[in-house]
């Protein structure tokens, strides 16, 4: 029976709900980064027994997992057959802090652990950074070795393979450019070079797993304004889950699910 794991962002997980299955089989390990998911924990932090703000008990779990490295642990307790990485989530910035890094997604920005040791203190690490970039190529190479000198040597490994969309479609069904993109707020970024980051990514990573199975629907990399989540050019059209729906039925990830 198989047990799947997602490393990676909503455009995964949300496979399962748009496509009419159930979510609650899934181990579902968010926001985060290759080399911060392989760093040490950030020393000193404790984080709330409550989700802090506005945050849902989920979004403070993907927080609390990336600060306290609890995600690889998880990992390998969870013993899954099917391991699915997409890189969409690897759009935030780093933070350097306490001699080891953080992913500074919105869900970090507006938990309020920023405010506060030891937090307060983190240094940015720009995403689209050579250093950053440098930290993430390394970090791939190290997950693949970790991978292979631990029980998840014997899962099967699917790489999400996507980019951006520069376009998505109105209500109507007309297609429109995006003229300006934000990764969250006013961070406002260029649709190329995330995808030329998110190429290069994924060529490293099929060199460190070579033996991984690609999941692609190039030909459908539109957005639509009226998805569930709201429009993104990471919220794709149907015809896009569908596609890729059908390439994890052909690779037999949906066979035999089990809780």
């Amino acid at each position: 029976m198989s047990r799947v794991a997602i490393i990676g962002s909503c455009i995964t997980r949300d496979l399962w709900p748009i496509q009419g299955d159930n979510i609650e089989d899934l181990l579902y390990i968010s926001r985060t980064s290759l080399p911060s998911l392989l760093a040490r924990a950030v020393p000193g932090f404790a984080p709330n027994a409550q989700p802090p703000g506005d945050l849902t008990r989920a979004q403070h779990r993907w927080v609390v997992s990336d600060l306290t490295k609890q995600g690889f642990d998880t990992l390998l307790a969870y013993r899954p057959t099917h391991i699915i990485f997409d890189f969409i989530d690897e759009r935030f910035d780093l933070l350097s802090v306490g001699g080891t890094l953080a992913t500074h997604s919105w869900e970090l920005e507006v938990s309020g652990y920023m405010a506060g040791p030891p937090l307060s203190a983190a240094r940015p690490a720009p995403r689209l950074s050579s250093g950053v970039e440098r930290l993430w190529m390394d970090a791939a190479a190290e997950l693949a070795d970790l991978v292979a000198a631990t029980p998840l040597r014997d899962a099967a490994i699917l790489l999400h393979e996507t980019q951006w969309a520069d376009g998505y479609l109105d209500a109507s069904g007309a297609r429109r450019p995006f003229e300006t993109v934000s990764v969250w707020g006013d961070r406002y970024v260029d649709i190329g070079e995330h995808n030329d980051l998110l190429r290069r990514y994924q060529s490293a990573f099929r060199q460190a797993f070579p033996k991984a199975v690609s999941l692609s629907a190039d030909d459908a990399w539109t957005a639509d304004a009226g998805h569930r989540w709201g429009l993104s050019p990471f919220h794709y059209v149907p015809e896009y889950y569908e596609e890729i729906w059908r390439q994890l039925e052909q690779a037999g990830v949906l066979r035999d699910r089990c809780a």
